[in-house]
Formats: C-alpha cells, sequence, structure tokens
C-alpha cells in the first residue's frame, strides 16, 4: 500500500468514526427531545378515542411558542379544525403545513420539527384519534436547548475532527521527513 494511500484511508477512516459519533449524538438529542410529547399525544388521544371530552381546564393556560419552553397542544377535529389549543404564535393557532395531518392519519402518528415561522422550531407529536370523538392531537415544545447542545456537539466533533487531521498530516509528514534522511 502506498504511502499516500494509507494517508487517504486513515483520513476517510477518522472522517467517518467522527462524523457517526456525531450523527448519533445528535439523533439521541434530536429523538429524547419527543418523549414528553408522545406521552402526553397518546393520552389524550385514548381519551377521545373512549369518547370523554378533555376536560375545561385543558385550554385555560396559552403557551407563546415563539418565547416559552412550556409543552403546548393543539386539538384538531376529524376535519382538520383546530378546536383548542393552549400553543400560540403571534396571538393565534398556528397552522399546520398541508399534508400533514392526511400522513398522520394514514400513519397513525406523526413526529416532526415543525417551524411555524423561522426562529421557532418545535419537535411535535401529532396522534390519530380513529374513534370515539375523532380527530387529531398535537403536541410540541420547543427545540431551542435541544439545538444549543447539538451546537456544542457540532463544535467538539469539528475541533476533534480538525485535530485528528492536523496530527495525521504531521505524522504522515514526519514519517516521510525520516525516510528521505535516512
Amino acid at each position: 500500500m502506498s504511502k499516500l494511500t494509507a494517508w487517504l484511508t486513515l483520513l476517510i477512516l477518522t472522517t467517518a468514526l467522527i462524523g457517526l459519533i456525531y450523527v448519533t449524538g445528535q439523533q439521541i438529542l434530536r429523538q429524547d427531545a419527543n418523549d414528553p410529547q408522545i406521552q402526553i399525544s397518546e393520552d389524550m388521544a385514548h381519551l377521545l378515542a373512549s369518547g370523554k371530552s378533555l376536560p375545561s381546564s385543558t385550554f385555560a393556560t396559552s403557551v407563546d411558542i415563539a418565547t416559552s419552553l412550556s409543552t403546548y397542544m393543539i386539538v384538531y377535529n376529524d376535519k382538520g379544525t383546530a378546536i383548542g389549543s393552549t400553543g400560540l404564535l403571534d396571538g393565534t393557532i398556528p397552522t399546520l403545513p398541508a399534508g400533514v395531518l392526511s400522513y398522520t392519519k394514514e400513519q397513525g402518528q406523526d413526529r416532526i420539527t415543525w417551524q411555524p415561522k423561522p426562529g421557532v422550531r418545535s419537535a411535535v407529536v401529532i396522534t390519530h384519534v380513529p374513534e370515539g370523538l375523532g380527530g387529531y392531537v398535537l403536541v410540541g415544545r420547543s427545540l431551542r436547548e435541544v439545538e444549543k447542545r447539538e451546537d456544542k456537539i457540532t463544535f467538539f466533533a469539528g475541533s476533534v475532527w480538525i485535530a485528528s487531521m492536523i496530527a495525521i498530516g504531521m505524522g504522515f509528514a514526519l514519517t516521510s521527513d525520516k525516510r528521505t534522511k535516512q
């Protein structure tokens, strides 16, 4: 194996390993961001599926989804019209992109990153309620803190990759100098 081939192989393997570590950490953070929403949306969907109405206090408070880290909920009827919400954006119930509810109806549940306006990103779980009162339950919460952690992982992975590339380059340069001097 030539020196160049060995050097390129080491660079590629190091890049792949650091990339794998980065992606694993990022995906764990992002998927964990869904956990409370899964539980709340499924609990509310079971309640609606049993034919019971949500308690009157369910929508007593509201959350500004642009600034709050609190979990929020939007309930839609079977036609996709919002019938109650604790989550507001600019004082109104934010609108889901077209097709999200129809996809959720087909799949039973959808877990998405929702950006209803620039700078406002939420981890959202939507559960379809096929029986009882029917409809959909959306539960979301801000990704602000998760994305700060992802930025740290990006910085650390990038720093380790750069340091690794420098170390590998220096190692090969030093071994080349020794071989040419002998």
